[in-house]
């Protein structure tokens, strides 16, 4: 094989090495004008060109530049198409870029996050509350920690992490967003209390204002949240308390 064949390969290519290696993978044929997703085991996604197992270590091909990882780190590759049309959605906020990657390696609608965003700060990269919750999705420092936040004040690193623990939540209460939305904004600890949505002003108009976007796209709910979409949609109850 000639030196230049070997720099980048094609999934099915190198897929038989890799496996031998330990490693699960969800292959399909490539196509040129496509490309994957490296997970990995941290649950972080890479859009990727490409990419070569170098033995122990693996390299991923991305725009701008090249990474490699230990090989144990690497989970499997996905194809495109998995993320389906939530991935296609074009934004027009501030942020979209961070917003779209966070989006794609979560799977989660870019609306979503966007609407957290706005409702957070207002896609303020420097807010900072009274009770102390930095950047954009208005992480406090302890969550910031959890999800490998170095730098709050960083939209890419705040999204990032923002999304992460937004998916983390959703997975925590089965994919119920009002649930979800509550314990971004009250705590997960208060949502178990009381064993639903806590009885706040703040948090019930926390969820309100967060859906309130979402609310006018119901077949975007409904594809990314299924059948819990019109349940996500439905009046709060009144709250009877505050914070």
């Amino acid at each position: 094989m000639p030196a230049g064949d070997r720099s980048v390969r094609r999934p099915q290519a190198i897929a038989a090495r890799l496996a031998g290696a330990g490693l699960l993978f969800a292959l399909i044929a490539a196509l040129p004008a496509k490309a994957d997703y490296a997970v990995l085991r941290s649950g972080q996604r890479l859009h990727i060109a490409g990419w070569e197992s170098l033995g122990d270590k693996v390299r991923l091909d991305m725009k701008g530049g090249s990474v490699t990882i230990d090989a144990t780190e690497l989970a499997r590759i996905e194809p495109e198409d998995v993320f389906g049309e939530s991935a296609k959605v074009e934004l027009d906020v501030p942020y979209a870029d961070q917003i779209q990657n966070s989006a794609q390696t979560y799977q989660l609608d870019p609306a979503l996050i966007a609407s957290v965003i706005a409702v957070e700060s207002n896609f303020n990269s420097r807010a900072v509350s009274s009770k102390s919750a930095l950047g954009l999705m208005q992480l406090l420092p302890g969550t910031a920690a959890q999800m490998a936040v170095r730098n709050p004040f960083d939209p890419a690193q705040n999204i990032d992490g923002g999304s992460r623990y937004l998916k983390q939540l959703l997975d925590r209460y089965g994919r119920n967003l009002t649930l979800a939305l509550a314990a971004y904004n009250a705590g997960p600890h208060r949502v178990d209390f009381y064993r639903g949505i806590p009885p706040f002003a703040e948090t019930h108009s926390y969820i309100d204002k967060v859906l309130v976007n979402l609310r006018s796209q119901p077949t975007l709910m409904k594809q990314f949240f299924g059948d819990s979409a019109a349940q996500n949609a439905s009046l709060l109850p009144a709250p009877t308390g505050t914070r």
